[in-house]
């Protein structure tokens, strides 16, 4: 069994979260819609993370939608005491497989409650209002109306922390003048390193950052400079990249996802890897 506990732990909120994760999006048929392919799979993957010491799993309503939650509940539920599930709502999806914005105080409302009773919880622990002002990518606009709405659900005692996805300095910078945030979670990896700053500036907070598409996302990694490290290293190239992120920043949490169980035990092997300090400029120019 892989010790993830090697990679460390960060807060998340008020709770200590192994920095190895899991999302949970794969879960989700072709296009993150529908049923999955293997429904036995994914529930077998959910259990397996969590056996190997996963307390952090990424989920929202929205994949599926209502697919990934209700894999989770059958799956997990009556969750272990230190499991930290994190939502997100902001989002909806069309018959045609859209993603559309969902952001009017009464979708929001909806969503919070749909995750609610899709997991089985009586409160969410943190909820990521994802922003879609732009298709691609973070995009200007404010998020005072959408996240007001969120910090009264969170007044009712229905989410306790609140965290922002898909977002710039810009709005992380209004939104804490409306509620305090706990984690950050934007698209980054190896070849795609705009946040690089945000992230240092979040780590001086204490805020927790989670990239999505650690492994590139729906188009793979793919470099000689990272296939060199891996044969160097005797690791796989998408362990080389989970291993950079977690030595790039302390307050960096992963959430590889996976509906494989042997793609799962080959990310969380990355929790034990340590890249020496000669590879890193090699890395570093896959980006340049």
């Amino acid at each position: 069994m892989t010790d993830i506990s090697r990679a460390g732990t960060y807060a998340l909120g008020d709770r200590a979260v192994k920095r190895l994760g899991y999302g949970a999006m794969q879960l989700a048929g072709p296009g993150v819609f529908g049923p999955p392919k293997d429904r036995d799979a994914a529930l077998a993957v959910l259990r397996e993370a969590v056996a190997n010491g996963v307390n952090h799993i990424d989920t929202s309503d929205f994949y599926g939608p209502h697919v990934t939650n209700l894999l989770i509940r059958e799956a997990l539920h009556p969750y272990p005491d230190d499991l930290v599930i994190v939502t997100k709502i902001g989002a909806r999806r069309g018959e045609d497989r859209s993603w559309n914005p969902a952001f009017s105080p009464e979708a929001l409302t909806q969503a919070v409650h749909d995750n609610l009773q899709n997991l089985g919880l009586d409160v969410l622990e943190v909820v990521n209002l994802r922003l879609m002002f732009a298709h691609h990518g973070p995009a200007e606009g404010s998020l005072e109306a959408p996240l007001t709405v969120l910090a009264d659900l969170q007044r009712q005692g229905l989410v306790r922390h609140i965290g922002l996805s898909n977002v710039t300095p810009a709005q992380i910078e209004e939104a804490h003048q409306i509620a305090p945030i706990v984690c950050v979670q934007n698209q980054y990896n190896l070849a795609h390193r705009d946040d690089d700053a945000l992230i240092d500036d979040l780590a001086a907070r204490g805020v927790a950052y989670a990239p999505f598409f650690p492994l590139g996302g729906f188009t793979p990694l793919q470099s000689t400079a990272l296939s060199d490290v891996a044969d160097r290293l005797k690791a796989t190239p998408m362990q080389i990249a989970l291993a950079w992120l977690l030595q790039r920043s302390p307050n960096i949490l992963l959430i590889p996802g996976t509906s494989s169980p042997s793609h799962l035990q080959e990310n969380l092997a990355a929790a034990a890897l340590e890249l020496p300090e000669d590879v890193l400029p090699l890395l570093d120019q896959i980006a340049a």
